[in-house]
């Protein structure tokens, strides 16, 4: 996930990004190019450059990771706790209208469970950097009646549908046939 998706990175692609980096380190100390060590490590060549820049100012250290972007507020305990809870539904939690999660609803049950407020956004980070992900459910009326559409399909559809159109090669030209 990249930041551009508002995500963050996981903690374990945080230690991954880290490996690499360090991994890099080592090759410019070796005295390896920009563009092999992009190479070989499967990145963009400008990204190598701006790690070796900083390795260059700050040595082997400036290339350990710095921890999350934003701190978390939530402690390991808390986050087990809400996840849990999530786990549980909606419905548990007095949302009756819909079983989706919201994350509306989850701040308001993040601020009920712990005390800590968070933005929407925020919510959707904290979610996404802990492995959920957004779920778009298959909407169906609730008056839907499988019997009735499968009988539409097979009967009704097949007398209603357009024949298939073949292809066969047509003429669009004003210009008129050559008799020859």
């Amino acid at each position: 996930m990249r930041y551009g998706q508002r995500g963050g990175y996981t903690p374990a692609e945080q230690e991954r990004r880290e490996r690499l980096r360090l991994q890099a380190a080592g090759w410019f100390e070796d005295g390896h190019g920009t563009r092999q060590i992009a190479r070989e490590l499967r990145v963009h060549e400008r990204t190598v450059a701006r790690w070796r820049m900083s390795w260059r100012e700050g040595g082997i250290e400036a290339l350990r990771s710095k921890g999350p972007v934003s701190r978390e507020k939530l402690t390991p305990a808390q986050w087990a706790r809400l996840e849990t809870e999530l786990k549980r539904g909606p419905l548990a939690h007095g949302f009756g209208d819909d079983q989706r999660w919201a994350l509306g609803r989850v701040k308001t049950l993040i601020g009920k469970l712990v005390h800590i407020g968070y933005t929407i956004e925020g919510v959707g980070k904290l979610l996404r950097r802990h492995g959920w992900s957004v779920q778009v459910p298959a909407r169906h009326a609730m008056e839907r009646e499988e019997q009735a559409i499968a009988t539409w399909e097979q009967e009704v559809w097949p007398a209603v549908k357009p024949p298939r159109r073949t292809w066969a090669p047509t003429s669009a030209s004003r210009m008129k046939r050559v008799k020859g």
